[in-house]
């Protein structure tokens, strides 16, 4: 494992497989890590390709520096601006999944004339607002003003997942779905119907703001949040040779 370290101390921890362009990043979902099923596979097929693939860990999560609780959309937004900039050549597909098929398209906002393409997998832009801060409870609300976090259940890991009202607060700075979304490349979004997480809906509204032309979305009526199952996985890769094909 490979570390990149900022002037500001913290050090983000990803792998690199060089190759040819467009090279693919992966960015993973909400306190999730580089080494999940997806990036792993993602990994496995650039390479068979020789195509050039990144997978890092924003800070807070996996084996980067910092804390959770000190992370928001705009700190790990920088972060993938970081290391796009610092560790890759040319143009890119962003890969996003669930979190990161939000972080995607702010991002590809920061560097249009870096993005090859996009993909999001479970795309979950302004979850902040649309499914954590809609989904509180009066309240909760009013206990997240006054302690500055709360903790939320999860079928993700055994402990509580804390929530911080500067992640909410910054997410407000960081909404792109009340706007039209000025990125032209082309975008592919697979999201699965059975998801509980993240409704599919959201998919589709990300689809109707983009600008550009060439927007599919794909819904997968028996597929859950994940998209981790082998048909699943085998959608994605194909996603990502076609959009390689149109770079």
């Amino acid at each position: 494992m490979n570390r990149l370290q900022r002037e500001d101390g913290a050090s983000i921890a990803y792998e690199h497989s060089p190759g040819k362009g467009p090279g693919v990043v992966f960015l993973c979902g909400f306190k999730s890590d580089m080494t999940g099923e997806k990036a792993l596979a993602l990994e496995g097929f650039c390479r068979r390709r020789g195509q050039a693939y990144l997978r890092f860990d924003y800070t807070g999560h996996g084996a980067s520096s910092g804390a959770f609780t000190d992370g928001t959309i705009g700190a790990w937004t920088a972060d993938a601006v970081f290391v796009l900039d610092r560790l890759t050549e040319g143009r890119q597909i962003l890969v996003g999944s669930s979190m990161g098929g939000g972080l995607m398209v702010l991002v590809a906002l920061a560097r249009p004339e870096r993005i090859a393409g996009l993909l999001g997998i479970s795309s979950a832009p302004d979850f902040t607002e649309e499914l954590i801060w809609n989904g509180l409870e009066a309240e909760m609300r009013e206990r997240l003003h006054a302690d500055g976090v709360i903790h939320q259940e999860t079928d993700y890991g055994e402990e509580p997942t804390p929530i911080t009202r500067a992640l909410i607060e910054d997410g407000r700075r960081h909404l792109v779905l009340e706007e039209p979304i000025g990125l032209t490349c082309p975008v592919r979004l697979l999201h699965g119907m059975a998801d509980t997480d993240v409704p599919w809906r959201l998919s589709v509204k990300l689809a109707e703001k983009l600008a550009a032309a060439d927007v599919v979305v794909t819904l997968i009526k028996d597929a859950e949040h994940r998209l981790s199952r082998a048909g699943d996985i085998e959608r994605i890769l194909e996603a990502v040779a076609e959009l390689s094909e149109k770079a």
